[in-house]
């Protein structure tokens, strides 16, 4: 079973970056596709981005051209790179391993971008 862990939220003002990371551990995750999601207090959580094995990218509409995700398969590693940060990405940030139809999810990190 994999454990995924994420890092990197935190207080940021607006127009700035963060780097989110999610580490795996327990078994690889290079020929998984993997995600990144959010999440905000009464809402559902949504798709911010998605990568499969191959390097295939998906993005949600609110933020392309301002995320980048990406994945380090050494490291087993995935990323999310956020530019020029807007008040309403603040959220929950999860990322989620597929296997299959098993889905694991790490516990996610807090992102606050302030005006």
């Amino acid at each position: 079973q994999v454990q995924l862990v994420e890092s990197g939220g935190g207080l940021v003002q607006a127009g700035g970056s963060l780097t989110l990371s999610c580490a795996a551990s327990g078994r690889s995750i290079s020929y998984n596709p993997m995600g990144w999601y959010r999440q905000v207090p009464g809402k559902q959580r949504e798709l911010v981005a998605r990568i499969t094995s191959g390097g295939n990218t998906n993005y949600a509409d609110s933020v392309k051209g301002r995320f980048t995700i990406s994945r380090d398969n050494a490291k087993n590693t995935l990323y999310l790179h956020m530019n020029t940060l807007k008040p309403e990405d603040t959220a929950v940030y999860y990322c989620r391993a597929e296997f299959g139809l098993v889905l694991s999810w790490g516990q996610g990190t807090r992102v606050t971008v302030s005006l």
